[in-house]
């Protein structure tokens, strides 16, 4: 079993920034590709960006340029730096990670951009 726990949402004018956490603990032995899934009310869960274990990233088209994925290994954690915000990047962010063929998620974290 894989624990995660986000931190760092909350409300931010447009044009501001927002750093998420996501720390994983448990049976973290062989963490794979690490990410973020966002999901607006009414709407679908998309995925934002996602890190391999290797560093690969990849991004949605909407947030490419704005926002940057990371991870530090060493602390089992992924990071989004989220700059330029929008209010449609308004959604609840779910970090997730693959272990094997399982996939956890993280219960996740708001984000509202609004003035």
């Amino acid at each position: 079993q894989v624990q995660l726990v986000e931190s760092g949402g909350g409300l931010v004018q447009p044009g501001g920034s927002l750093r998420l956490s996501c720390a994983a603990s448990g049976s973290i032995s062989s963490l794979n590709t690490m990410g973020w899934y966002r999901q607006a009310p009414g709407e679908e869960r998309d995925l934002v960006a996602a890190i391999t274990k290797g560093g690969t990233t990849s991004y949605a088209d909407s947030v490419k340029g704005r926002f940057t994925i990371s991870r530090d290994s060493t602390k089992n954690t992924v990071y989004l730096q989220m700059n330029i915000l929008k209010p449609e990047d308004t959604a609840v962010y779910y970090c997730y990670v693959d272990v094997r063929i399982w996939r956890y998620w993280g219960r996740g974290t708001q984000v509202a951009v609004s003035s």
